[in-house]
């Protein structure tokens, strides 16, 4: 995919700047020549990264440029979209009108040129901005009255790598810890790179703690990386992995079921797939028999719709999708490919289905435009 997207950059630099009026023959060439070389330092570092030639800890940064490279090319596509609908809604004016001539002038290109750096290098910096807790209450069914106010604190899709920093793993920490939860729930995600690479970036998640636990769940990228380190790594860290496993928590004389399910990665087989389990969905609805109410941690929103089915799930909480990333991208792009589900909260049959917008984000994606990455704090309530 990644290549595919590689590829199609530099048919987008000629789309951009071929139909523009009022160019020389020179300036034409140097404003393509300019956008197309952009176009091929994406293809280049992407082949780089690809290579693997490179240490994880160049790799990062390689990604963290493609990256950015991507996101112009997103805002652009969508421009070059704009500006052809414009253009073509002109063609009914009379060609001496002033609409008609602007969607192909020349200066809109330029200022839209100069407004996509801009954009895409303002949503790499709020990427890498650490985020702030984002408190809500959420009706889960089922939900005993002894438990309504049980505070939930979902750090997902931390990708912790020599991109983002010990520094910023800490702040979230301290976030988090300020909150004061009741439990803290990771779904998944939590570093990037090779345990070798990464793992001092994520030496703060030791620091969590929390009356009734802290429990994770693994991602489809710890499935890149080390599985079997980092989950031992995690579990070192005094963190509760579940890999397909449940813990029963007392709660107020209540039993708290809470699960966490393999993830959909190592459904399809594929060479950068180094370990992983699948997800078993009937195992952890055993081990949460007799409980009175049963939370799932599933990394990915689409295990949403066969844990409605079973009727043994009251919520799901997920991660997966940052949010969407960008405005309108988050709808038209990350949504379907997640059953629908993109943030915030869905009811999924008689289920409760949370996806959190993130903690991070992938280094090769990083940028986030008009969708923040939080710290949820949700609060459980009974109606």
């Amino acid at each position: 995919m990644t290549l595919l997207v590689s590829l199609i950059l530099p048919l987008l630099a000629l789309w951009l700047w071929l139909p523009v009026n009022a160019l020389s023959r020179r300036q034409r060439r140097w404003r393509i020549s300019l956008t197309m070389g952009l176009a091929f330092v994406g293809l280049g570092f992407a082949t780089l990264w690809r290579l693997d030639w490179l240490a994880y800890e160049v790799v990062a940064w390689v990604q963290l440029v493609f990256g950015w490279v991507l996101v112009m090319f997103v805002l652009l596509l969508a421009f070059l979209l704009l500006r052809t609908l414009g253009w073509l809604a002109s063609r009914l004016l009379a060609r001496t009108s002033t609409l008609a001539t602007v969607w192909h002038g020349a200066r809109l290109n330029d200022v839209a040129a100069v407004a996509i750096v801009l954009l895409a290098s303002w949503g790499i910096a709020n990427g890498l901005r650490p985020p702030k807790v984002q408190e809500r209450d959420l009706v889960v069914p089922n939900l005993p009255a002894e438990l309504d106010g049980v505070r939930v604190a979902v750090l997902a899709d931390l990708h912790i790598s020599p991109v983002k920093r010990a520094w910023r793993t800490q702040r979230i920490v301290d976030e988090v810890l300020a909150a004061t939860p009741d439990l803290i729930v990771l779904p998944g995600d939590m570093a990037d790179g090779g345990l070798e690479a990464s793992g001092r970036f994520a030496a703060p998640l030791a620091q969590l703690k929390a009356p009734y636990g802290v429990w994770l769940a693994p991602g489809n990228h710890e499935y890149y990386y080390d599985y079997t380190a980092w989950m031992a790594h995690f579990r070192r860290m005094g963190l509760g992995v579940l890999e397909n496993q449940t813990a029963k928590l007392s709660i107020h004389g209540r039993t708290l079921a809470i699960s966490g399910i393999g993830d959909l990665a190592a459904l399809k087989p594929r060479p950068y797939v180094r370990g992983g389990m699948a997800p078993d969905l009937s195992k952890v609805i055993a081990g949460a028999q007799g409980s009175d109410v049963h939370i799932l941690l599933a990394h990915q929103p689409k295990q949403a719709r066969n844990a409605s089915r079973s009727g043994a799930v009251d919520l799901q909480i997920s991660g997966h999708t940052h949010g969407g990333h960008l405005l309108g991208f988050d709808r038209l792009v990350v949504a379907p490919f997640n059953d629908g589900y993109v943030r915030g909260e869905y009811k999924v049959r008689d289920m409760t289905l949370f996806v959190s917008a993130g903690a991070g984000q992938w280094d090769g994606f990083t940028a986030r435009l008009g969708v923040s990455s939080s710290i949820d704090v949700l609060v459980l309530r009974t109606r």
